[in-house]
């Protein structure tokens, strides 16, 4: 069986990761600092927080369900105690693409991270259609890199982020380097940043006097169908001539030039991971 060390066990992701491992081939000893993160595990899962030096006396492996700022430092601060071919399990990219993860030649560093259930998706059950993070009844897809270590670790680590991450359709095998590229570039500072856009924009119609339920509805309405087209989710999907000289008029104005270059170029990657682990 597995042994794993699973530190921030009683944030908010380190319980979900908790309930999930716990259904598998997995030993798991949790590892928490706060009394109220020790507790909230305990009242969630019946488990019982161990001590981190007896947590990594025993675990082959460690996952760091801890904030991105503080992998390097916490991870810092026992490596040294780690078994050789102990691999540790991160959950973003940031903080290895940043450089900060301590060196150990003889350990293994691998990431995992959810790419959250799909909007287009074929879900029925009304838990699993609410399940917008994932990780409890909804089905989603993964990305996995193996930062470092033998070739051999990568099937072992990836079985562990199905299972934590489960109920999982596609895993995807990607560099560290792209999986920056995907968090924080495209989900974060494309994505999120578009998500907030779009709700103040609608914000802003309600402002001018549209009934903010009637733009709610219209914008999210037309969402559905937009992406699906722009997606190819929608068969034979095609926008109208109104609607392609809209955007031809409209992207000038919101988008400066080279905009993509400013967000996915490997500088701007490097600086913007390195500011979230700062």
């Amino acid at each position: 069986m597995t042994t794993i060390a699973l530190f921030g066990a009683g944030g908010k992701m380190g319980v979900r990761l908790a309930t999930n491992l716990m259904s598998g081939p997995y030993d798991v000893l949790p590892v928490e600092v706060t009394a109220e993160g020790r507790e909230r595990l305990k009242a969630e899962t019946g488990l019982t927080c161990v001590d981190q030096g007896q947590a990594l006396s025993a675990a082959d492996t460690v996952i760091l369900a801890v904030p991105d700022r503080l992998i390097g430092p916490v991870l810092t601060g026992f490596v040294d105690e780690l078994k050789p071919n102990t691999a540790v399990i991160m959950l973003d990219a940031a903080a290895p693409h940043a450089e900060v993860l301590p060196k150990r030649d003889d350990v293994t560093y691998f990431v995992a991270h959810p790419c959250h259930p799909p909007l287009y998706n074929d879900e029925t059950e009304l838990e699993a259609k609410r399940d917008y993070f994932g990780g409890i009844a909804a089905k989603q897809h993964i990305v996995c890199a193996l930062a470092q270590g033998p070739e051999e670790h990568y099937a072992k680590c990836e079985a562990i982020a199905r299972s934590f991450y489960g109920p999982v359709m596609r895993s995807h095998r990607v560099t560290v380097a792209q999986m920056a590229m995907l968090e924080p570039a495209l989900s974060e500072s494309i994505g999120a940043t578009f998500a907030k856009v779009l709700k103040d924009a609608t914000d802003e119609a309600a402002r001018r006097g549209i009934p903010y339920q009637a733009a709610e509805d219209f914008l999210l309405g037309h969402l559905n169908i937009l992406l699906a087209v722009a997606f190819g989710v929608q068969p034979n999907g095609k926008l109208s001539d109104g609607c392609m000289k809209a955007i031809e008029e409209a992207e000038p104005v919101i988008f400066r030039d080279n905009w993509m270059d400013d967000v996915f170029s490997e500088e701007a990657v490097k600086a913007s991971v390195k500011s979230i682990c700062s």
